[in-house]
């Protein structure tokens, strides 16, 4: 297939799939503390959660002998990166590169959730 060819393809949604070791605590995580939605679980006991707040999708995936990544796994737009960065340094989760402008147009910083997953969160300046 040519990279000039879409042969009708269209995409519809990404979403990024988080690999946790305790799916309640990351569930707790992202709904009480970043405000998503579940929307769906499966597994008895759970082992597949889908979380959505507004534009943005994440799905957690029970991994009990999860390794974080040393890179970042998902990037998040948001339209209040300043309120974010302050919302996770309120949470003691660690920072990983810090906020600030980038050259590429936006306002951005990395932090680890409480899985140690990387997330890249940026805004257009």
């Amino acid at each position: 297939m040519s990279a000039n060819s879409d042969h009708g393809i269209r995409f519809g949604r990404i979403a990024a799939m988080l690999p946790v070791r305790d799916i309640r605590k990351a569930q707790d995580f992202y709904v009480g503390v970043l405000g998503f939605t579940k929307t769906f679980e499966n597994g008895n006991p759970v082992g597949f959660v889908i979380l959505k707040r507004d534009q943005a999708e994440l799905h957690l995936t029970l991994q009990p002998g999860h390794k974080p990544a040393p890179f970042n796994v998902a990037h998040m737009m948001v339209h209040d990166v300043d309120a974010l960065h302050a919302i996770c340094q309120r949470q003691g989760l660690r920072i990983i590169k810090k906020l600030q402008n980038k050259d590429y147009g936006l306002r951005a910083f990395v932090f680890e959730d409480p899985d140690g997953n990387r997330i890249d969160v940026g805004q257009p300046l």
